[in-house]
């Protein structure tokens, strides 16, 4: 069992489909940690080994911050695309984040937004080479996005932190989005 595959299926779980996984998510997207590995080992056989160490050890050595506990609970942070609403705390974003996009989009964006799509929130990073290598995973030479946080925050747009390296919104009108030169 390694670390990525046992990231893999506890974001499909807390992210995605916890029903396949009898988890219910409260409104912040907490499961129970013992729901949840109780779920792993009945699922397959790869996971009958899986513990809370287990689990402790693949947020420690991920190389992005995904999931967090919090006493005997565990969430996703961000990626959500479960019907209904994950809360997040809002917060005040950097000046400016980034987004990566496919050269396409760009056209579509610049008419409507970014938009979550299939998603619960629009992921925007902090530097531009955390968007590049995001970016990279959907084309090889993604389109990088400048987004005006300050200003569409004071607009009022909401933002929230995910982790370190990813901000959330709900949507970003087009006229806080440049592409970033």
């Amino acid at each position: 069992m390694s670390d990525v595959d046992l990231g893999r299926a506890v974001s499909h779980a807390l992210r995605h489909e916890p029903w396949l996984y009898e988890l219910e998510l409260d409104e912040e997207g907490w499961a129970p940690v013992d729901q949840l590995i109780a779920a792993l080992r009945e699922k397959d056989g790869d996971w009958e080994a899986v513990d809370r160490a287990a689990l402790e050890r693949m947020i420690a050595t991920g190389a992005k911050r995904r999931h967090e506990f919090d006493g005997d609970r565990i969430r996703a942070l961000y990626g959500h695309s479960v019907p209904g609403r994950i809360h997040c705390r809002q917060a005040t974003p950097p000046a400016r984040l980034f987004h990566e996009t496919a050269p396409e989009t760009w056209v579509e964006i610049q008419a409507h937004g970014l938009l979550p799509m299939g998603r619960q929130f629009v992921h925007l990073s902090v530097d531009r080479e955390t968007a590049t290598s995001v970016g990279r995973r959907k084309s090889p030479d993604p389109t990088i996005l400048a987004i005006d946080a300050r200003a569409a925050a004071s607009a009022g747009t909401a933002f929230y932190e995910g982790n370190e390296l990813v901000w959330l919104a709900d949507c970003i009108p087009a006229r806080f989005i440049a592409p970033e030169e």
